[in-house]
């Protein structure tokens, strides 16, 4: 039986191997990746990698075996067909038999564009038999805190969000929620709402941010359309910067907010302050 993870040289999945190793012996750990060279240095380890490509059907064959739990990361090439993606690892996984399918899908209460693909994969993954998990997972500290420089350069935290909160955690503490799931018992057929246990607004984090730089960081709330141009401004594509800009009317809305408190049940300790995400990104 193997632990099998896709997408496990990504910003999300180097945390999942790197928490598993700690866990489980390497020989029972399979990395599955695009690129062999990204693998190497898991494989000198002693962590099984395997290449497959969402994108090429048949580069699954052989990757499952019965018994194995499996953790499928979302792809984020939006304009690829995520949800045919993550419908080619799905029909692997149960013609292999896998013992249980995790899938890292968006809260249940966002309707923004972005979960679309989450909820059809979900969807996919239901109607397939498969014993699933649905790893629901909110919004990640890193998705502000790896982006500081324009922030700091103009002295302005610029969303579209209006006065709403965000339950984020770090990146680690989801893949530690994944662990749990992979490495436990009894969480076949089940569901997770993931966030943060404290919900934060953007006026909030511009003032951890004049705390922890010394400079005075503003929030500058604009409206969706204004930040939609903005970002197409900054290089991204349309749609992309779309989808983006749609999120933060999400957040307006309060979607972003997760008060279940599963990440921190799963994982068994308080999830990651915002203001530890900061300190981190500033030192680095």
């Amino acid at each position: 039986m193997s632990i099998v993870v896709t997408g496990a040289t990504g910003h999300l999945g180097r945390h999942v191997v790197e928490q598993l190793l700690e866990k489980v012996p390497a020989e029972q750990i399979t990395a599955v990746v695009r690129d062999a060279a990204k693998a190497a240095g898991l494989a000198a380890r002693g962590v099984k990698p395997a290449v497959a490509d969402y994108n090429a059907p048949e580069t699954f064959d052989g990757v499952f075996a019965a018994g194995d739990k499996v953790l499928l990361i979302s792809g984020n090439e939006f304009d690829k067909g995520r949800v045919g993606q993550h419908t080619v690892v799905i029909e692997a996984a149960r013609a292999a038999g896998v013992a249980l399918l995790a899938y890292t899908s968006a809260p249940g209460s966002l309707t923004a564009a972005l979960a679309d693909d989450h909820r059809a994969t979900e969807q996919v993954l239901l109607a397939s038999g498969l014993p699933y998990s649905l790893l629901r997972n909110g919004w990640y500290h890193e998705n502000y805190t790896e982006n500081l420089a324009p922030v700091l350069e103009h002295g302005a935290v610029v969303q579209a969000a209006g006065d709403g909160r965000v339950s984020s955690a770090s990146r680690a503490d989801y893949a530690a929620a994944a662990v749990a799931v992979l490495t436990g018992e009894g969480h076949e057929n089940t569901t997770y709402e993931l966030g943060g246990d404290e919900a934060w607004s953007f006026a909030e984090y511009a003032a951890e941010l004049s705390r922890q730089t010394g400079r005075e960081i503003v929030y500058n709330a604009v409206s969706v359309e204004a930040l939609t141009g903005i970002l197409t401004g900054a290089g991204l594509p349309a749609p992309l910067a779309g989808i983006l800009a749609g999120v933060d009317a999400s957040i307006a809305r309060g979607e972003l907010v997760v008060s279940s408190g599963d990440l921190s049940r799963l994982t068994g300790r308080p999830t990651t302050p915002l203001a530890e995400a900061v300190t981190a990104a500033l030192k680095g």
